[in-house]
């Protein structure tokens, strides 16, 4: 009987049940992710105390108490967008960043030796201005555009990616090293950009405005970030809110190909297993 019950529940599901349940999926993996990653935890748990409470009133017959939590539903939801509407901007940017465009310029095979040759002169340059604990910040565009930053702070070169040029850029005399380089197409399209500070309360104390820029851009797009510390000549990769620490430039390049040609590389295994 339970085998009977179960086999007329497999075949009585449709294909848009199927669908449904895949954008539920979806729904539910980006409402936990943003949760956990973001201070939306600490506000679940005043939400999940105020159902309690407006329930817990309303089975003792406290009306006035019940119109109260009431009231305060009303207006509750208006109140979670605008507190947190960087952070529903964060998220809604990178469920809709990546396109189809996007996806074929990964998989482009020019596109790939082009990237592994910037990861290569990126990694070379971190560890240089290590050395010389030099404070650098470069932002490594992806799929979500940052067009806003580097038209609006930031000074446009669209200049071939170098370690002379990012050593002019974050010489400590020079008029732009304050500012993070934003790197896209594989060229540097902007120096001098201002970022978006992070208010994480987990950013480590020994971090300054820098590594705390690194990660608020990390937190609003899908770019990966490389900062050099002036202070330590400590190299770091902030991607999705979260800092890594203590690269080397073998151990940066392996983090920047995992991250800039993950896809591209199972595509062409996917490719070869296809021949």
């Amino acid at each position: 009987m339970p085998f009977e019950y179960l086999k007329n529940t497999i075949f009585s599901i449709m294909p848009l049940d199927i669908i449904e349940i895949i954008l539920i999926s979806v729904i539910i993996y980006y409402a936990v992710k943003f949760i956990r990653d973001r201070r939306a935890a600490k506000l679940l748990i005043g939400i999940f105390f105020l159902i309690a409470g407006y329930f817990a009133s309303g089975a003792l017959q406290m009306y006035v108490l019940n119109f109260i939590f009431r009231s305060i539903f009303q207006v509750g939801i208006l109140a979670i967008i605008i507190l947190f509407q960087p952070e529903l901007r964060s998220l809604l940017e990178k469920v809709g960043g990546t396109s189809i465009s996007s996806i074929n310029r990964i998989v482009d095979p020019k596109n790939i030796q082009k990237t592994s040759a910037a990861i290569d002169v990126i990694s070379k340059s971190a560890a240089e201005f290590s050395a010389l604990k030099r404070g650098s910040l470069i932002v490594m565009e992806r799929s979500t555009k940052l067009g806003d930053i580097k038209n609006g702070s930031g000074v446009i070169l669209n200049a071939e990616l170098s370690s002379p040029l990012l050593k002019n850029i974050f010489y400590d005399k020079a008029p732009l090293h304050d500012g993070a380089v934003i790197v896209g197409n594989n060229i540097i399209e902007a120096a001098g950009c201002y970022l978006p500070l992070s208010n994480s309360p987990e950013i480590p104390s020994d971090v300054g405005t820098r590594h705390r820029a690194g990660l608020g851009i990390s937190e609003n797009s899908d770019a990966v970030v490389v900062i050099t510390s002036e202070e330590t000549g400590i190299i770091s990769v902030a991607v999705d809110g979260k800092l890594e620490r203590n690269f080397d430039m073998y151990s940066l390049k392996k983090k920047l190909t995992d991250l800039l040609l993950e896809n591209s590389s199972q595509k062409k295994q996917k490719n070869k297993k296809g021949e």
